[in-house]
Order: structure tokens, then sequence, then C-alpha cells
């Protein structure tokens, strides 16, 4: 493991000298500035959260024309650069991300063998395909949800029998709760048929007498044992 074990800093009021070095390399970077130069005048860092000693590591690193040479300077930086971060070892694919950064601050001009299969250039700007969010115009009554119109485009596609009872009551049980947490006055069972009965276009014709829904207490949450237990719970 190639671990930065040495940094010196010399600066004066027109140079600043910084070394810094390891078991196999060693960087020195020699400044020459005035007192009025700031970040803003200087070359745009590509990754700004690794500094401009890292950059310049890399900027160094570009200039090696021997190749070996070339590869162990690149390992030393990516070295560096996983002791900025220690906190973040632990996660996943820590090392890939080292060297997908390390190209990126070359602008993918660092010819070396890479451990990993780097991220391409073309790839690096492309935005992601959209997530396909339903519209609000396809949600006919948002307290139901958009799932609930594709448990009745299934319940619709099963055979008449006692399968489809069931599905259809616990639908229509469901329902009820939801329109409880939309309308907390009253719920009328005939308004979930009339519901139902809109959704699937008449194909499945429910009333008060052919199902009984639950009552309105049985199927709407509790708001005193949910607050005990979250009592209980410490939150």
């Amino acid at each position: 493991m190639l671990n930065l074990i040495f940094f010196y800093l010399c600066e004066t009021k027109s140079f600043r000298l910084e070394i810094f070095t390891n078991r196999n390399f060693l960087f020195v970077f020699i400044y020459q500035y005035n007192l009025m130069e700031y970040n803003t005048q200087q070359k745009r860092l590509i990754l700004p959260e690794y500094g401009r000693n890292i950059q310049n590591m890399v900027d160094h690193c570009l200039t090696i024309e021997d190749r070996e040479e070339r590869a162990r300077c690149a390992q030393t930086i990516i070295s560096t650069m996983g002791n900025l971060f220690p906190h973040l070892r632990d996660i996943n694919d820590f090392k890939h991300i080292l060297w997908d950064h390390l190209a990126i601050m070359s602008d993918f001009r660092l010819d070396i063998d890479y451990p990993y299969e780097i991220i391409k250039k073309e790839n690096l700007y492309t935005k992601p395909e959209p997530i396909p969010y339903s519209s609000p115009k396809q949600i006919r009554y948002m307290h139901y949800g958009k799932t609930l119109q594709l448990l009745l485009d299934k319940a619709m596609d099963y055979e008449e029998g006692e399968e489809k009872e069931q599905l259809v009551s616990m639908i229509a049980n469901h329902m009820k709760k939801c329109f409880a947490g939309f309308n907390k006055e009253g719920i009328d069972d005939r308004k979930i048929f009339d519901d139902i009965r809109e959704f699937t276009k008449g194909k499945i014709d429910l009333d008060e007498t052919t199902m009984q829904l639950a009552e309105a207490k049985e199927i709407a949450p509790n708001k005193n044992n949910s607050n005990k237990q979250n009592k209980k719970s410490g939150r």
C-alpha cells in the first residue's frame, strides 16, 4: 500500500515550494506568484473536492514519458486521493471510483494500463433515461392512486367465481380505507361501489345487497395505538 509519508512546504513572498513523497515517487512543485493571485485566476479544477495539489500531480503525471514511471506516478496519486477520504474506504468500488476520477482529472489523456474499466468520456455527460412517472392526468382519483386501477384491471380478467369475489372484496375494502384518509367525515359504501363501476366501465357491478364492506372504524388506522407504539419505540 502506497502511503503519503512526507510533505514539505516552503513559502516566500514570490515562490512556493511543495514536495510530496512516498516510497516510490517524489513530487516537487514550485510556484511563482504574486500576492494578488486568486484561485479564480488559476486553471479551473475539474474535481474541486481533491484540491489543486492533486490536480497538479495529475498534470505532472501527464508529462512523464516513461510508461512504467508514469504508472507508478498514477498509483501514488491514487493512494494520496484515497488518504483524503479515509471514511469512504468501506464503500463498494471505492478504488474503482478513484481511478475513474483520475481519468476525469487527466481529461482522459493519461496513457496507462488501468486496473479497472474506467468510465468513457462520451458517457460522462450523458443524461440518464427519464423515469416514466405516472402523470396526474392518468390517475382518475388521486386518493386511490395508480395501483388500484391496475388491481381492478387484473380483477376484470378473472373468471367468475369465489376467487374473483374475494379479490374484488379486498380491493373494495382497500378503496374504503383510502377514502377514509381523504374524507374523514363519513364513508358511504355506495360511493365505493359507484367508483368501482366507473373504473371498470360497468364490468364489475356491486351494491349493498351483493357485498358488505367492513366498518370504517375497523379499517381506519387507530391514531392512539400508533402514538403509543411510537412512544414505546422512542420516536
